[in-house]
């Protein structure tokens, strides 16, 4: 089965509880996703699979098994008063809606977690350009050596995004902005007719 709606979120931990703080350092982001998750579990509320990077290997070595996408992707749908099915896409289970948790490159400036690459702006703009457009195919032709140096560890979700996906047929981007130097999107897709 072939998804008819897709949510892409960023895997920022910022947006989970944990990190909560006295502010929020990601206001204006939490208010986009909660409203693409609200729109995404509101008109499938039975199955929402999820697609996920698998966690990086120095998150394992510290604990943190479980990925950072897919603790993103619970907390975003618990907020959103979900309770069906979370499927896993990633082990062969299919839904009319996926959610996708991934954010593009983490060195989009001096402060950047990865510093600054100037490769990064390119990259991302591949990405921008694929998601907005609802263009799976370009998605399926990001390096994802390339996006490891620059700090994208999300590229094999957004790989599985090109392949799961048929294209969109409209397409609606709630946030895109690079605070932290860290490159965040929202994007709704409707796909077929």
């Amino acid at each position: 089965m072939s998804p008819t709606d897709v949510v892409v979120v960023p895997s920022a931990p910022a947006l989970l509880p944990s990190y909560a703080g006295g502010s929020d350092p990601v206001a204006e982001l939490r208010t986009a996703c909660r409203g693409a998750v609200e729109w995404l579990a509101g008109r499938h509320p039975d199955g929402v699979a999820v697609v996920a990077a698998a966690a990086r290997s120095d998150n394992v070595d510290r604990g943190m098994a479980e990925p950072v996408g897919t603790r993103v992707a619970r907390h975003l749908l618990s907020v959103a008063g979900y309770r069906g099915d979370l499927v896993d896409a990633a082990t062969g289970g299919a839904s009319a809606a996926l959610l996708v948790v991934a954010n593009g490159s983490a060195t989009r400036g001096e402060k950047a977690p990865g510093h600054l690459d100037e490769r990064a702006v390119g990259f991302d703009a591949s990405i921008d350009r694929a998601l907005r457009e609802g263009d799976p195919a370009a998605l399926r032709e990001l390096d994802p050596c390339l996006g490891e140096s620059l700090w994208c560890h999300d590229v094999p979700a957004l790989l599985s995004l090109g392949r799961l996906a048929p294209a969109a047929s409209t397409v609606s981007v709630d946030y895109a902005g690079d605070p932290y130097g860290v490159q965040y999107w929202v994007v709704r897709w409707t796909c077929g007719s």
